[in-house]
């Protein structure tokens, strides 16, 4: 960001715009949604006048001709990306197996880095970086290429070359992206693991990818305590079977540490030894990209294997059509690096548009409530992406806040993670958004690889709670068991029926488990595992998780995983794990569990718990309470079920059928069950 950017003061909010409608009613149809929304917000003028896409019939029609011709569509997209070599075809599809842009060759360092160095890009701020004590930092364009070039250089010093596979377990600082775009330079594919996550957890992945190298920092800062990342790779390392050979730590926080010789190197040292000078490899367009992992049902972490170009250019597309992101403009996301948000809107979609991005290190109330508020009004943010965890998180400490800052500078408010409910979408709309600001609700996966249903701003009229339309490309169904098209306004199963660039292209090393989980359900289509119905204008409205997937704070969890972690506590005998609504985190984590023989349960075992599976699998997995019981409710087969289970957690009344139940008598001692005894 120039310092003529930064000193420019944000013009005064907009006046409030008024939605067309404000009446919700409740439905009368049982099988049908119980809420119909119908207050709409139509996109302010100002925005349309400005927008790439300015109007519904624009968007139609370039929505109508992804879908009919895909090939002229991408086509035309893709050229927009700088290529070593021209790709000769645009789709080959053999469900469930995609390849995009066959026969051309590119890399995407050198699309978010190289290509905005011949122009005014080259002195352009890429990164704006503020750490939780404080600290800032800036990289231009230039500067950035130079630092992923040093590093890049790094790895090959370290014998890295293209498909290994490199495991980053880093803090919110840029050495994480340079990381990142460090790998994809020389064609290694990287697995990025959240800072929150445990020894267990970085252990079980670096086993399944197989990764020989783990680039980490002594530590991070979170609500000014010491995160300890190295030592959580450490005790991850202790196993004999380790594929690592090297360790890379950044120094972050400075504190005392354990360097194991031979295997732990610090970055800094190793810059001494390289250049700036390293060329990106030309790559196949599907050459692998990154690993992410999501939870599964089954307790194992799912491998998520993106590729390169279709990804690249998804991410490219949305930022610039959902965000509409300009030269101009200061864009913040603040989701974790760790996140595929991080991976799509935090570096690659914003750097190969030419984007400058802020990335925040620390939680958004330390030290105070308004820290956000403040990031924005300091370096004025124009376009601005959370979740709705932390705008109801927003909602609960106060209006104060806000009204200490002055936050004109913002055209464009994002949400991420989960569905938004209204009430909340209202507040960020007239609180953050000062009734000027167009909101995009995007729904998508670390599947998916960008955003999947979304508005375009400039065009597409926007109700509170629902993330609208479908992006450019993707063919949206909303279907009962056997495939068939729900009604308005009824619930059915989300699916997607045609390919799309930045989908996922398997599951690391588990083929047969990729086609069962996306591809089994409804031949030809991708199952999305989420719930959702179409009002009458055929907006979309996503209702949640249908299989024992939690998402809390906006992050998946598998509930086996959580369910696994207990168990492996030496009082447990069993557990069933549950999510119930959270007014805060969308889905709070309820543990059902009976203890062993002789075992007092009480507080200090259910806090005991808590911490063990914190420790485990990281501080997202906390259950929010644990209750004891002698059984579990259970069929005549031993099946949990956890239908009934969901509702005792909801304070819900029960129903449906239990004649099914083994013992009807256990629901009772449930009901009446709790973490303290």
């Amino acid at each position: 960001m120039s310092k003529k950017a930064a000193a420019k003061k944000p013009a005064k909010a907009a006046k409030a715009a008024k939605p067309a409608k404000s009446v919700a009613k409740a439905s009368t149809t049982s099988s049908k949604s119980l809420l119909v929304e119908n207050r709409v917000f139509k996109p302010d003028a100002g925005f349309v006048k400005k927008a790439r896409i300015n109007s519904m019939a624009q968007y139609k029609a370039m929505h109508v001709e992804s879908l009919k011709n895909p090939d002229k569509f991408f086509g035309r997209e893709a050229k927009e990306l700088t290529w070593s070599k021209p790709f000769t075809k645009v789709l080959d599809w053999k469900c469930p197996n995609a390849k995009w842009f066959t026969g051309g060759k590119l890399n995407v360092s050198e699309n978010c880095l190289d290509r905005h160095l011949n122009g005014p890009r080259k002195t352009k701020a890429a990164l704006i970086w503020e750490g939780e004590p404080g600290e800032k930092r800036v990289y231009t364009y230039q500067q950035l290429h130079r630092e992923v070039c040093r590093f890049a250089n790094v790895l090959k010093r370290h014998k890295v070359k293209k498909g290994d596979r490199v495991i980053i377990y880093m803090p919110m600082i840029p050495e994480a992206a340079i990381a990142m775009l460090a790998c994809t330079r020389i064609g290694a594919v990287h697995s990025v693991i959240f800072g929150g996550f445990s020894a267990e957890s970085i252990k079980d992945r670096v086993l399944d990818s197989g990764a020989s190298i783990i680039i980490t920092a002594d530590g991070g800062y979170r609500r000014g305590a010491v995160v300890p990342l190295k030592k959580n790779v450490d005790d991850a390392l202790k196993a004999k079977d380790t594929p690592v050979k090297t360790v890379v730590v950044f120094k972050r926080t400075g504190q005392d540490i354990h360097i194991e010789e031979g295997r732990d190197v610090w970055w800094h040292r190793e810059l001494e030894y390289v250049d700036a000078k390293c060329p990106a490899v030309a790559l196949d367009s599907e050459a692998d990209l990154f690993i992410l992992y999501t939870s599964g049902s089954t307790g194992k972490p799912k491998g998520i294997l993106h590729s390169t170009a279709g990804y690249l250019l998804h991410a490219q597309m949305t930022c610039k059509y959902v965000f509409d992101l300009r030269d101009d403009d200061v864009y913040w996301c603040t989701a974790d690096i760790g996140w595929v948000t991080g991976h799509s809107y935090i570096v690659y979609g914003p750097l190969a548009l030419g984007a400058t991005c802020l990335m925040y290190e620390g939680a958004p109330n330390w030290p105070e409530n308004d820290r956000f508020w403040k990031i924005i009004e300091e370096y004025a943010v124009t376009v601005f992406y959370t979740a709705p965890t932390a705008i109801r998180a927003f909602m609960k400490w106060g209006d104060e806040w806000l009204k200490k800052h002055d936050l004109s500078s913002l055209r464009l408010l994002g949400t991420v993670g989960e569905p938004i409910n209204p009430e909340a979408w209202m507040w960020y709309h007239h609180k953050v958004g000062g009734g000027k600001c167009p909101i995009v609700d995007t729904w998508w996966q670390t599947e998916t690889g960008g955003h999947m249903i979304t508005p375009i701003p400039g065009a597409v009229p926007t109700k509170p709670g629902t993330a609208t339309l479908p992006f450019f490309g993707v063919d949206v169904g909303i279907v009962d068991d056997l495939g068939n098209e729900v009604g308005t306004n009824e619930q059915g199963k989300l699916v997607i029926k045609k390919p799309w660039p930045s989908m996922l292209r398997g599951i690391w090393g588990d083929k047969k488990r990729y086609q069962e989980t996306y591809w089994s359900d409804f031949k030809g289509w991708y199952f999305a595992g989420d719930g959702a119905r179409r009002d009458k204008d055929g907006y979309i409205w996503i209702i949640g998780r249908i299989d024992d997937v939690l998402n809390v704070a906006g992050h998946r969890l598998g509930t086996a995983e959580v369910e696994s972690a207990l168990v492996s506590h030496p009082s447990v005998a069993e557990a069933a794990v549950v999510g119930r609504p959270d007014e805060l985190k969308g889905q709070g984590v309820v543990c059902f569990v009976t203890v062993k023989e002789g075992i007092k349960t009480g507080r200090d075992l259910s806090e005991e718990l808590k911490k063990h599976v914190r420790k485990v699998i990281g501080p997202v997995a906390t259950p929010d309470e644990v209750r004891f019981a002698a059984a579990l409710p259970k069929t005549r087969s031993g099946k949990i079920m956890r239908r009934l289970l969901k509702q005792i957690a909801a304070g819900e009344t029960l129903k449906g059928d239990t004649t099914t139940l083994e013992d009807i008598n256990v629901i009772a001692a449930l009901s009446a069950a709790s973490g303290e005894d």
